[in-house]
């Protein structure tokens, strides 16, 4: 969903793969550019949006793969409307924490949906919107283990899941990678901080210009 002057950017990866350093150090070299930096994540980007996300990734009991699939909808739709697209009518950049390829990876092949579905189901709520670039910052099950066993805080119910959930959704967004190489950079997120802030940053500014 290119704009004039606005540029859409999501961060994608497992979890443990780096995507709040990384959106962080971001962030802080597009402002240094003279840029609106909006920055904002899925689920959670609006009062409605953390409402889903309390019940989403924190709620003790089940639920069930085609329920989970319609709550981060339902949050993606309130969320491009009220935030994405006005802030892209404005001109800012938009930097994003997770957005449809979460869905497809985490409930399409994590939860075993049909990930077709479960991506038609995020572009109807959302009119079909699609960021400029999508960086995804791979990442192995085992290595984004022992970083979420290091940070020393309570999983989630996504974090907990076993390495054989997880091996699923890294496969399904690198297949996501390989299906639209134009909209996503793939960047090994078990490199250096800054090495991987580089590559980021150059793609960023070829898009910039």
């Amino acid at each position: 969903m290119s704009t004039p002057h606005g540029l859409w950017i999501t961060v994608e990866g497992g979890d443990g793969s780096g995507k709040t350093t990384q959106s962080e150090l971001l962030t802080a070299w597009l402002e240094e550019q003279g840029r609106t930096v909006v920055r904002t994540r899925e689920p959670g980007g609006t009062e409605v949006g953390q409402l889903i996300r309390d019940i989403v990734l924190h709620h003790r009991g089940d639920i069930v793969p085609r329920a989970e699939a319609l709550l981060y909808a339902a949050d993606r739709a309130h969320h491009v409307t009220t935030v994405v697209r006005p802030a892209l009518e404005r001109g800012d950049v938009v930097l994003q924490d997770r957005y449809l390829d979460s869905s497809v990876a985490y409930q399409g092949a994590g939860r075993v949906l049909d990930a077709d579905e479960v991506r038609n189901l995020s572009l109807w709520a959302t009119d079909g919107a699609l960021p400029d670039l999508t960086i995804l910052l791979d990442i192995d099950e085992a290595t984004a283990r022992t970083r979420l066993n290091a940070a020393d805080k309570p999983f989630d119910r996504m974090e907990a899941e076993g390495d054989s959930f997880h091996a699923r959704v890294r496969a399904a967004y690198l297949a996501l990678a390989a299906a639209e190489p134009e909209r996503f950079l793939v960047v090994d997120a078990a490199g250096s901080v800054d090495d991987i802030a580089d590559r980021i940053r150059s793609a960023v500014l070829a898009r910039l210009r």
